[in-house]
């Protein structure tokens, strides 16, 4: 007897279909938003451990719908996503039917997903294909995820430490500056920023940074007893740089200050005096090509409270237990024009040796940590260096 093949097409197709656990385009996507419906406390745990049973079970072509999944989910739901995603993808992986090297590429490099999705879909296509990193990590030197383009500049140090060994001065130095153009990780901005140095060039590292550097500065008011924090002396109500206020030992006065340290940082103790138990005012103005979010980094081991154009943002009472580089990240809009910033730092009591710095760091940049710089700002030498 002979089989039509329209017929034998027909009867593979209802059984491939009717394989154990397979489930249509429907019923997924059904699944889907269960785990993408999980919440806190509990929220739609049930149903999604369910759905997941089912997703574990599927093929890989629904990795990319897991993928597209995780663009919208919340935190907790997107573990769950994740979660389902490895399942599969172990699984085919260790079958050796995980052939979707094309789909998870072209992933990786749509910079419209989020940077969590784009990362599980490139590590899962390194372990398809190990070559792929040379072939897209070097053109991440500008994405938007923070681990790709870190990765990118990575390559940029390890070439330049290439060149450097193998006496190229200028590979080198146009390396590095690339590096220091591109980096955002202050680790990373640091050890270019240092191998310039050593070249001969003068990268501005503040500057690379959005550093802020040149403040008002006005001090002590008191702040014994802790009264301080919640003190509001005149520069809270009034900016006025030509005037005089009362302060813990007789009249104070605004004096302008910059800083000499790498990463700007303001030490109080020696621009002012020192002082316990006080509180100083810190102000400056920053141009802004136009109205736009920013964030405000700021590092400081004391309490401290921030101001933008006389609006109250941010306010934490501590007092020496650490002090970093974006030790606290605050979110503001700035406006087109001049924006008016005005930080209180507080210094208490305590007499230990740990117990005495007076200082802060203050740095504008976006969410990523690229700084936004003030209108009229130069251009850095190492931009430069890397376009020689």
């Amino acid at each position: 007897m002979h089989w039509h093949p329209i017929v034998i097409l027909s009867c593979v197709l209802t059984l491939l279909c009717a394989r154990p656990g397979w489930i249509g385009a429907a019923e997924m996507d059904e699944s889907i938003q269960a785990l993408m419906d999980v919440g806190a406390q509990g929220k739609g745990h049930e149903q999604a451990a369910s759905a997941l049973r089912d997703l574990s079970q599927q093929p890989a072509t629904a990795l990319l719908p897991l993928l597209h999944g995780m663009d919208r989910a919340n935190p907790i739901a997107s573990n769950w996503l994740r979660g389902a995603f490895e399942l599969i993808a172990d699984r085919e992986l260790k079958s050796g039917r995980l052939a979707v090297q094309p789909e998870l590429e072209a992933f990786t490099l749509d910079r419209s997903h989020s940077a969590e999705s784009r990362q599980l879909a490139f590590d899962w296509l390194l372990k398809i294909d190990p070559d792929a990193a040379d072939r897209l990590v070097p053109g991440m030197i500008d994405d938007p995820s923070a681990e790709f383009r870190r990765a990118s500049v990575q390559r940029l140090l390890d070439e330049a430490l290439r060149a450097h060994d193998a006496k190229n001065v200028a590979g080198c130095k146009t390396l590095y500056a690339e590096a220091f153009n591109a980096a955002l990780d202050p680790d990373q901005l640091d050890l270019a920023f240092d191998k310039l140095v050593e070249l001969g060039e003068a990268p501005d590292l503040k500057r690379q940074l959005g550093l802020l550097n040149r403040w008002w500065l006005i001090a002590p008011f008191d702040h014994r007893g802790g009264i301080g924090f919640d003190a509001a002396y005149a520069p809270e109500s009034e900016i006025d740089l030509q005037k005089k206020y009362a302060g813990t030992e007789g009249e104070v006065a605004w004096v302008e200050k910059t800083s000499d340290e790498r990463h700007a940082i303001l030490d109080l103790n020696n621009l002012l005096g020192r002082h316990k138990g006080a509180v100083a005012y810190a102000y400056c103005e920053f141009d802004s090509e136009r109205d736009q979010p920013a964030e405000i980094r700021l590092g400081t081991p004391n309490g401290w409270k921030l101001w933008i154009n006389d609006q109250p943002m941010f306010a934490h009472e501590e007092y020496h237990q650490s002090s970093r580089l974006d030790q606290y990240r605050t979110p503001v809009r700035l406006k087109a024009g001049k924006n008016r910033i005005l930080l209180k730092i507080c210094q208490n009591e305590q007499t230990q040796d740990w117990a005495q710095r007076w200082e802060f760091q203050l740095r504008i940049c976006d969410e990523s940590g690229k700084a936004i710089l003030p209108v009229g700002a130069p251009s850095s030498d190492a931009e430069k260096v890397s376009q020689r």
